[in-house]
């Protein structure tokens, strides 16, 4: 009798959780997720706001390269109602269509906002737009915005400006 009775009893508590016991671990789950929710999507928006500033870096690079190699100056546009930008060689927008066939435009995150304070528009495929204008020896005209600015919804900012020595863009302190 006794083996039977632990048999019975082994094969009670084998069957696997109880109703009450998944109802109290998924309480705990929704807790949990309940407190890290906020937390994360400040982190994913802070995240979006980083990586627009980092293409944005990649694409002034490219274009300070595609100037030298090319022999022609570059303009890196900022449209920033559309919260677009983009490269295109300079000789392509004075005709006002665009016959650059590696130019390259992409849309900010629905929560990055784009801009160049204080700077000159210039005449870019038809539109009066900021532009940085590279070189073909590498250099930044200096009639190009010193900074860029990115915001996002919440408030927070990067920018994205020259370096010291005006030869390149960096990403600058949030404190500027």
């Amino acid at each position: 009798m006794n083996q039977r009775s632990d048999h019975v009893r082994s094969r009670r508590f084998a069957r696997g959780f109880t109703l009450i016991e998944l109802i109290l671990v998924m309480t705990i789950i929704v807790v949990a997720i309940s407190y890290a929710a906020p937390a994360l999507s400040s982190f994913f928006r802070g995240r979006a706001l980083n990586s627009e500033a980092v293409r944005l870096l990649s694409l002034t690079h490219a274009g300070q390269s595609r100037a030298v190699s090319e022999g022609m100056p570059m303009l890196l546009w900022v449209d920033s109602p559309a919260r677009a930008y983009g490269l295109l060689q300079e000789t392509s927008t004075r005709s006002g269509n665009n016959v650059d066939p590696k130019a390259q435009e992409f849309i900010a995150d629905d929560n990055v906002m784009i801009e160049a304070p204080n700077s000159a528009p210039v005449l870019v495929a038809g539109r009066r737009l900021p532009a940085i204008r590279f070189l073909p020896d590498g250099t930044i005209d200096e009639s190009s915005p010193p900074v860029l600015r990115l915001a996002s919804a919440d408030g927070s900012q990067a920018w994205v400006g020259q370096s010291a020595n005006r030869l390149t863009y960096e990403i600058l302190n949030t404190g500027r």
